[in-house]
């Protein structure tokens, strides 16, 4: 922290992300207490800058929230018209029959497909009309904790130097402070980890475990666009104890969403899955919905897959954790907008509540989860997740219809996570190199190219955020067991191994991070932290995209 003086403002509640969590957070304090002052901010240029497009919408909470947000012109403008479930082989694919009787977590009926970035955008406008302070550019780099309560954040100081000096355009962070303060920061996020120790708020409950989750966003020919469609798929390209699949939604003018998800408990340390993602373009499934279109979005980010098991402690003196922060993710669905949006509202009537009476933290927050859809919504889907990681992919794929279709989500019993999803790696010896084909420059691409399509920046002047703990540890760790696994889970080329045959030494390329988190998840001796840049830094995806 600068020996400057920080300058501080006062609020009521002050919000940690400018994501659905904490839009939906922000728009009910200011519905139940107008008179309640609440902050919002975000580390983006701008809301939604860091949400890149394409994501089927479960309406339920947005209309719970704001019941005439169809007449409000909330721009969901794609409802689903047909879906389907595909089991894939190298070269072909089997359609999952019954699909809303087999998967029904997956049937999207009443379902929309959007831009969520757009969404968000469109949520925050309804939250500044309501006369909540928005704040975008704002990184939240510090808790300030007090007699042991949380008593809000810190920005970073902008414009210090590598060096660790003031440069010419220096700038003390701003103390913005709060009775209450709720983290919304999406999965891993960095001020959420700091909570999370102080107040050990995993404590007796299972470790968490991540996906990273790939897209693009493709543009293409009309005589080939469907919109509405939603396709899914698992299976090839991954091997049975990989978890993952891929989705392709047709939305918008003409535009696709591709994506692509790899659990990160992966044990091969060869695996890529940025590579392992543009090889599934080449399949038959998906060629043909991309084949002649172009590229116009890249982006990536983690999510966290843990489910109701891995739900830490929500609250503590002076705070909360909501939307992906406390892992409300419902994997089998792959959504987690409506639960995110589910539980800052929740988090909201309790801080409400906590206001009026002065209570040192909003503690009737998990109870309203705990009496919420919400929680009914995770705790029928807990064990799916799990299988897969207990069983494989195809037992796991047979196990997830047993317990959807024949137990409706009531068995008797609970499946746990055991490993953090650092600790699963083989070393290289014992792993099998997959073949991964070169781009081609239509259908496939590198990591370079992709990143440029993010619109990624960050002052190269400033500190490295990405900060190795022990550079020793690496070299015999990472490089002699594990061969540098950083440099193949990393989705935009931030980790690179110079001198690689005589003197190997890591090369991080601060600037072309996308800001997923996988680097402060995966590394095996987890000696990689991931801490916020300066704000405005990171991806910016355009309004659309």
């Amino acid at each position: 922290m600068s020996e400057t003086v920080r300058e501080s403002m006062e609020f009521d509640v002050v919000i940690v992300g400018g994501g659905p969590a904490g839009l939906a957070a922000a728009i009910r304090l200011r519905q139940l207490s107008p008179e309640t002052s609440v902050c919002l901010i975000e580390k983006g240029s701008e809301i939604g800058a860091h949400i890149v497009s394409g994501a089927v919408i479960e309406p339920r909470a947005l209309a719970e929230l704001l019941p005439d947000w169809k007449e409000r012109g909330a721009p969901l403008n794609t409802a689903v018209t047909a879906e389907e479930m595909l089991y894939l082989t190298e070269t072909g694919s089997v359609r999952v029959p019954f699909l809303d009787k087999l998967m029904p977590h997956m049937a999207n009926h009443g379902n929309y497909i959007v831009s969520l970035g757009e969404v968000c955008r469109w949520l925050a406008t309804q939250a500044e009309e309501l006369g909540v302070e928005i704040y975008p550019g704002f990184a939240g780099a510090e808790v300030l904790i007090e007699n042991n309560r949380v008593a809000g954040v810190a920005t970073g100081d902008m414009g210090i130097t590598r060096e660790g000096e003031h440069g010419p355009n220096y700038q003390p962070g701003m103390e913005l402070r709060g009775r209450y303060t709720l983290f919304a920061e999406g999965c891993r996020g960095s001020l959420t980890k700091q909570v999370m120790v102080h107040y050990d708020l995993r404590k007796g409950v299972d470790p968490q475990t991540y996906g990273l989750g790939i897209k693009e966003v493709w543009e293409i020919p009309a005589e080939k666009h469907r919109p509405g469609l939603v396709q899914h798929s698992f299976g090839w390209p991954l091997d049975d104890q990989t978890y993952g699949g891929a989705w392709l939604y047709h939305f918008g003018e003409n535009l696709v969403s591709y994506g692509f998800v790899v659990g990160l408990d992966y044990p091969n340390t060869w695996l890529s899955p940025f590579e392992e993602m543009q090889r599934l373009k080449l399949h038959p499934a998906f060629r043909k919905h991309l084949e002649g279109g172009r590229r116009v979005s890249y982006g990536a980010r983690a999510l966290s897959e843990g489910g109701l098991q891995a739900v830490p402690r929500l609250t503590f003196p002076g705070g909360a954790l909501i939307g992906d922060s406390a892992g409300f993710l419902n994997v089998p669905k792959i959504k987690g907008t409506h639960t995110a949006m589910k539980s800052g509202m929740l988090a909201a009537e309790a801080v409400v509540e906590a206001l009026a009476s002065n209570r040192p933290e909003p503690a009737s927050f998990t109870q309203r989860v705990k009496d919420s859809w919400l929680w009914e919504e995770l705790r029928t889907a807990r064990n799916i997740r799990p299988a897969f990681a207990r069983f494989g992919m195809k037992k796991g794929a047979i196990y997830a219809g047993i317990d959807a279709m024949l137990l409706k989500g009531r068995a008797p019993w609970t499946l746990h996570f055991k490993h953090q999803d650092n600790e699963v790696l083989k070393p290289a010896s014992l792993c099998e190199k997959p073949a991964y084909p070169k781009p081609d420059g239509q259908l496939t691409f590198d990591r370079l190219s992709s990143v440029f399509l993010s619109a990624t920046n960050h002052e190269e002047d400033q500190p490295v955020h990405l900060r190795v703990k022990n550079l020793s540890l690496w070299k015999t760790v990472n490089w002699d067991v594990f061969r540098a696994p950083e440099s193949r889970y990393c989705p935009a080329g931030v980790y690179e191994v110079v001198d690689e045959a005589t003197d190997p030494r890591l090369q991080i390329n601060a600037q072309n991070c996308v800001h997923c988190k996988t680097c402060d998840i995966k590394d095996p001796a987890q000696n990689i932290d991931w801490a916020v840049p300066e704000g405005g830094g990171g991806p910016n995806y355009p309004a659309g995209m």
